[in-house]
């Protein structure tokens, strides 16, 4: 039971360490010693914990998405049925809000799709977002909607928001781009609700 423990203050400890050095830093600029020496261990000890750099990164990354879909779901939440597109949008600005920040910006932005390539940052992306994002496409359509046309339409809308926080997280003035890219979303999702 010790042993667990402590492997398990170990890991939480490395990831920590990731985490600061991966957000100010960037992906490259770190080593696995320097991330050892942060956790205060010895590079034994990451390699008990995680197979690689790249590994540890991954699940660093893992825990920024799985805090904004918390935030995101303690706040705005996933749209109700009948949402509208001005309540959609503002869940959106607040992933995209979330994204830009300093302690995701620098993981989830700009190394994440170039460390682990850009379909595994989509599958956890997925993992932690389709399903709030079907839920509001959903909301939006009606569920007499054709399941095709939300998978479609889910599948669409994930990757503006991804867009739209990439292009933010560069833009110069990162919180004013979100609200611009946020409220573009918003008229796009009024094409979304069933006509009269």
């Amino acid at each position: 039971m010790r042993q667990a423990a402590r492997s398990a203050a170990t890991t939480k400890a490395i990831l920590a360490a990731a985490h600061e050095l991966f957000r100010t830093r960037g992906y490259e600029a770190v080593s696995i010693d320097e991330i050892a020496a942060a956790a205060g261990y010895k590079k034994g000890a990451f390699y008990h914990q995680f197979p690689s750099k790249r590994d540890v990164f991954e699940q660093v990354l893992d825990r920024v998405q799985a805090g904004l879909a918390a935030r995101l779901m303690e706040g705005a939440g996933a749209a109700p049925r009948g949402a509208s597109p001005q309540a959609v949008a503002q869940s959106i600005l607040a992933y995209v809000d979330g994204a830009i920040q300093p302690e995701a910006r620098q993981i989830l932005l700009i190394d994440g799709p170039v460390v682990l390539g850009w379909q595994r940052w989509r599958e956890i992306d997925d993992k932690h977002f389709a399903g709030i994002v079907r839920a509001s496409v959903t909301g939006l359509m009606g569920t007499d909607a054709d399941a095709a046309q939300i998978d479609s339409a889910t599948r669409l809308l994930l990757g503006a928001i991804m867009e739209a926080a990439l292009a933010s997280g560069a833009a110069d003035d990162p919180e004013a781009a979100a609200r611009a890219h946020c409220a573009t979303l918003e008229l796009l999702l009024s094409g979304l609700r069933p006509g009269p």
